[in-house]
């Protein structure tokens, strides 16, 4: 079984959220969604998600476009890789993840053979988290 791996924030679930979902699914019949936890977004994008890491869970879940959805770990960004192994890691479009770096941890931890790849924005001009929660009050 192809196993599937995306990491995300996922505030604010939109469409292209949906689309991503629904494209990475398509590399794989497994599909594992990490979702950033409250304390990594504040120091990573230097503002607090409007959803706290359970909402934005659940969300996904309910979606339905998941076999699994997991909360990413406090201490380490590559353990969840390291555990799940995955075949492939989807990265959206405006994933800041380095690339180079991210393929260095693949390969210290025996995961040379893991797939990265870059998937396709969805009306980014519109289906953007940054652009949704500037017209929600």
């Amino acid at each position: 079984m192809r196993k599937v791996l995306v990491f995300g924030t996922f505030d604010i679930f939109h469409e292209g959220h949906w689309d991503f979902l629904k494209q990475a699914r398509k590399y794989g019949e497994f599909l594992r969604v990490v979702v950033a936890r409250d304390v990594t977004v504040l120091s990573v994008k230097g503002q607090q998600s409007r959803y706290s890491e359970q909402e934005r869970v659940l969300a996904i879940k309910k979606s339905g476009l998941a076999d699994e959805v997991v909360l990413g770990s406090l201490n380490d960004r590559y353990e969840v890789v390291r555990e799940y192994k995955p075949d492939v890691i989807c990265l959206g479009y405006d994933q800041k993840q380095n690339i180079a770096e991210l393929r260095i941890k693949l390969n210290e931890s025996g995961l040379d053979r893991t797939k990265i790849t870059k998937l396709k924005p969805y009306k980014p001009e519109k289906y953007k988290s940054s652009l949704l929660r500037k017209h929600i009050t």
